[in-house]
């Protein structure tokens, strides 16, 4: 019956259905071990903030995250893949929030734990160890007013998977926010060549996956997300810190060194992509076009 209806649909369009973008299988092992060999490395450069786009003064950077993420008083928030606590760490300090922190790590596990006796905060912190493509199962659903990925979503080998997940978790009317690398389109061909090698290298030393933006923002449509802002971060060119960290800890452990600046092409765009998942069922009101604020939802029901 399959092949009827594909030898039909060729013979009326002359040309054969689009194939299905197969996903690769989770690397979350990978992704473990890596960051269990290498998180002293980490927090020998990056301290226990593991972004490379930040601020001179990355607290100032957490600020700006506070600052459009939305972050408030009250609210439940899921930082997943949080590292060793840092940026959740900081959000309790500042807010009188609930974060859940989730790593892969056994290592950033750890540390995460350790760390917390330390810290005086007016929210509350908690680190669970597990795999944040099971955050659904691992927390329930709707639990969450804010699911934030900084700079650990690259790390996903299925990233419609992964947004998936997010959408369960979150509450009605609550924010996905994503701040991560993309991979830059081909400007000509010469230089995709290199973009392509750069990236490639890049997942290869960190165990990433490079984010491609129009996969996401395909998925984000395709499960009724409100698509709030898509944006480079609003960062002043002064306040940038200009990835010199991440190259002192290139040329320090020679984790993706770069050997040659003579061919070199910055591969990638920094975005943060911020979007709510509907405050009302979509399911059952389909008539409903997609404001972008619960309040104003309020009066359209």
């Amino acid at each position: 019956m399959l092949q009827k209806f594909l030898n039909l649909f060729k013979s009326n369009t002359g040309n054969a259905p689009p194939p299905v973008k197969k996903q690769p299988a989770l690397n979350s092992g990978e992704v473990a071990a890596f960051y269990n060999n290498n998180t002293d490395k980490f927090l020998h450069v990056y301290g226990d903030i593991i972004q490379a786009f930040r601020t001179n003064n990355v607290y100032d950077y957490l600020d700006y995250t506070i600052q459009n993420a939305e972050l408030k008083d009250g609210q439940k928030i899921l930082d997943a893949g949080c590292g060793v606590g840092g940026p959740a760490s900081y959000f309790a300090s500042k807010l009188k929030v609930e974060v859940e922190g989730l790593t892969i790590s056994e290592v950033q596990f750890q540390k995460a734990n350790e760390a917390k006796a330390s810290k005086t905060l007016l929210g509350t912190t908690h680190f669970t160890l597990g795999d944040y493509h099971l955050m659904d199962e691992i927390y329930g659903p709707e639990k969450f007013d804010r699911v934030i990925f900084l700079e650990s979503f690259g790390h996903s080998s299925n990233k419609p998977l992964l947004i998936e997940k997010a959408l369960k978790v979150l509450k009605p009317g609550g924010v996905l926010y994503i701040k991560d690398l993309f991979k830059r389109e081909h400007p000509n061909p010469e230089d995709g060549k290199l973009i392509d090698n750069i990236v490639a290298e890049i997942d290869r030393a960190y165990c990433y996956h490079v984010a491609d933006l129009h996969e996401v923002l395909a998925t984000l449509r395709r499960l009724n997300f409100i698509i709030l802002f898509v944006k480079t971060p609003d960062v002043k060119v002064g306040e940038f810190e200009h990835l010199t960290i991440s190259n002192n800890f290139q040329e320090l452990f020679d984790i993706a060194k770069i050997i040659s600046w003579e061919n070199y092409i910055f591969p990638v765009d920094f975005y943060e992509i911020k979007a709510m998942k509907p405050p009302f069922d979509i399911s059952q009101q389909k008539h409903l076009y997609f404001l972008n604020r619960p309040e104003v939802m309020e009066g359209a029901k």
